[in-house]
């Protein structure tokens, strides 16, 4: 069915134009984009007519699309960038240049003021990280690390006390020998169980690099004659530097042998047994009564071995007590002239 021309809507030439034009200015214009996005404007009052229905929907999505597509960008976190990091010979020359400034500051201010405590807690924080370079020597003496820095942290302090910056000497160069001492000092007072002699103890550490060599060069365990003629001392001083060396820490005589399953030290230990002092005491009476006629080395039993009265004794033996009295007084008699420990 054919539509008559009058009834068909018709679009005039000039608002095509003026569509377009304004299609490609709304990319320019952020308020007009979103006027259009909510829907249809009134027609402008140059008497244009309203846009087709089927271009409004295009303009729309068109717009969704670029409010979409800027979106992201708006509220997309930006990447994370990694900070440049300076060498670590740029930040030690940074230290040293910190320390020599902060030096300065605390020679002309007078000690005790809170100014010169402010600038030597800077010199302290400024120069921890040579505190724990000093205390990464001594990770193998299974000590918390952070009780050996602040050993190595008390050396430091004296060290920045006594430091002198016009004798040209560098803090740095001063400072080391003085942490290392305090924590050497603390492990040979403090951390051991046992005190055990400085020789000993340096002497330990030579036998310890010597079994490390010889182990690598081996590739066993080397025994105590190798590391003696390798230090050119004798076994026994070897001998009592490995001892020396397990002083640290105490093992503890309730704890369980590793590996062969037996008990503990202190179940393994013996007891002092009550009777051992009469050991000694009745082999010498054994031997003493050997020499006493058989009679009375009976009477002596009946006596002190079955705890028999005088006159019980007598009874037994058919005698008089007092013929037992006296043969007790010349048994013992006999027995102190015969003893020559009491001799």
């Amino acid at each position: 069915m054919n539509v008559p021309a009058s009834t068909a809507p018709q679009v005039p030439p000039q608002n095509e134009a003026g569509g377009q034009e304004s299609a490609r200015a709304r990319p320019q214009n952020e308020p007009r984009r979103n006027e259009q996005a909510r829907g249809p404007q009134p027609q402008s009052p140059q008497g244009q007519s309203p846009q087709p229905p089927n271009q409004e929907p295009q303009q729309s999505q068109q717009a969704q699309q670029s409010q979409q597509a800027q979106q992201p960008t708006r509220h997309q976190p930006q990447p994370h960038r990694p900070q440049s990091t300076r060498p670590p010979s740029t930040r030690g020359a940074d230290t040293r240049a910190l320390t020599q400034v902060l030096f300065g500051q605390l020679k002309e201010l007078e000690p005790g003021t809170p100014e010169h405590d402010r600038v030597r807690g800077a010199l302290i924080e400024a120069n921890l990280p040579l505190v724990r370079y000093a205390a990464a020597r001594f990770r193998s003496r299974n000590e918390p690390m952070e009780d050996v820095v602040q050993v190595g942290t008390i050396g430091l302090i004296n060290a920045i006390d006594r430091f002198d910056p016009d004798r040209g000497v560098q803090f740095p160069t001063f400072a080391m020998p003085t942490v290392v001492g305090e924590i050497k000092r603390y492990f040979r007072d403090n951390v051991r169980t046992v005190h055990v002699p400085r020789r000993l103890h340096e002497l330990w550490v030579q036998v310890n690099g010597a079994t490390e060599d010889l182990t690598t060069a081996h590739g066993r365990s080397p025994t105590t004659a190798e590391i003696a003629e390798r230090l050119k001392i004798g076994e026994d001083e070897v001998l009592a530097c490995i001892e020396a060396g397990r002083s640290y820490h105490a093992t503890s005589l309730e704890a369980a042998q590793e590996g062969d399953g037996l008990p503990g030290l202190l179940d393994r230990l013996g007891y002092e047994d009550p009777a051992l002092a009469g050991v000694e005491h009745r082999d010498l009476v054994r031997h003493l009564l050997v020499q006493l006629p058989e009679r009375e080395q009976r009477i002596l039993m009946l006596r002190y071995y079955s705890n028999l009265t005088q006159s019980q004794i007598s009874q037994e033996l058919g005698v008089s007590q007092m013929h037992v009295s006296r043969l007790l007084a010349r048994s013992f008699a006999r027995l102190r002239s015969a003893n020559r420990i009491e001799a």
